[in-house]
Parts: C-alpha cells; structure tokens; sequence
C-alpha cells in the first residue's frame, strides 16, 4: 500500500505563499532542493490543482537538461517520471508527458491509486480536500526563516492530529515530518 503525502515550503508563521500569492522568499538552496528530491524519488504519481501544475510544468522544458548536472537537473528528471493527475475545471488541457487531466476531485479514485504507488499532493486547495478525505498520510514541511504576515495557509483549516516523526535544520530551513493520526 502506498502513502500519500503532502510536502510544501512554508513561511514560519505558517503560509505557502504571501497575500500577494508569491513565495519567493521560500526558494530552496541546494541543500534543501536535494532533501526535497530524496523525498519525491519514490512518488509514483503527483496531485496537481491548476495552478500548482501551471508552476511545475516548467520542469518539463529540456533547456534544465542543457545546464549543469545537479539538484535541479535531477529533480527534473524525477518529476519527469512520475505520473501527474491535474484536477482543473477551467484547464483547457495539459501539455506534460505523464500527465491526465480530472475535472473533480475523487477521493476513491485516490485511495484506488495508493493501493499501487505514493503519491503526493501539490497545493493548498487540492491538499485541503485530501486532508478532508482522510487520505494524507504524511505531512513534511521545509519552514523558511521568514514571517509573511497572512496568504494561503499551508495546512487546511481544520483540527488536524500529528504525530512527529522527524525535525532537522537544512540549510536555512527547519524540516519537519509527521504522520497524521488516525
């Protein structure tokens, strides 16, 4: 049975991205991009809402593969392998390899999906109904030495139980792993 996980870059008071909808204060050092990427290697498929999936299909241009070898490179080449499930109601199509497109969010779909592979789900909204289905299984977080005031929470507004599994410094981010209860 596979793990569904949720992963994100959070300001310490909490948020993935300012009021302004930006996150650049949370760009990863080497560090921390090659902690994210020994994470993801196992993930077999990921869990896009649109605009996360708008983000990340950058990945897929091969000019990443014309720069030097390293974390980078190597996160590209791991995102390119993984199956990716875009929920969208308004995306037209998808333009990545290994990607489909779902116009809802189908919880059994999902728990179908995780009896084969791990996976992990990208963006707040998407995450905040996994959570809401009970489908998370772990919750790892890369706290960025910043407070940005408000903007969209990284976790879902509700009563979410957790047990600590792991808290390190990397680079200049505290990572904190646990699993929810259930």
């Amino acid at each position: 049975m596979g793990r569904l996980l949720y992963m994100n870059l959070a300001s310490l008071d909490g948020y993935i991205a300012d009021r302004n909808g930006t996150f650049d204060w949370a760009e990863p050092d080497e560090d921390v991009h090659a902690a994210v990427n020994d994470i993801l290697r196992p993930v077999g498929t990921y869990l896009y809402g649109r605009r996360v999936y708008e983000v990340m299909r950058a990945w897929a241009d091969p000019v990443i593969d014309a720069g030097p070898a390293g974390v980078v490179r190597d996160f590209a080449q791991i995102w390119r392998a993984a199956q990716k499930i875009v929920y969208s109601r308004t995306l037209p199509e998808v333009t990545t390899a290994r990607t489909r497109l779902e116009r809802s969010f189908d919880p059994a779909a999902v728990r179908a999906l995780k009896e084969h592979t791990d996976l992990e789900v990208g963006g707040a909204g998407l995450a905040a109904e996994a959570f809401g289905a009970r489908l998370v299984d772990d919750v790892r977080l890369f706290i960025a030495p910043v407070a940005v005031g408000g903007g969209t929470p990284a976790l879902p507004e509700a009563r979410l139980d957790l047990d600590l599994v792991d808290e390190r410094r990397i680079g200049r981010f505290v990572y904190v792993h646990y699993t929810v209860r259930t």
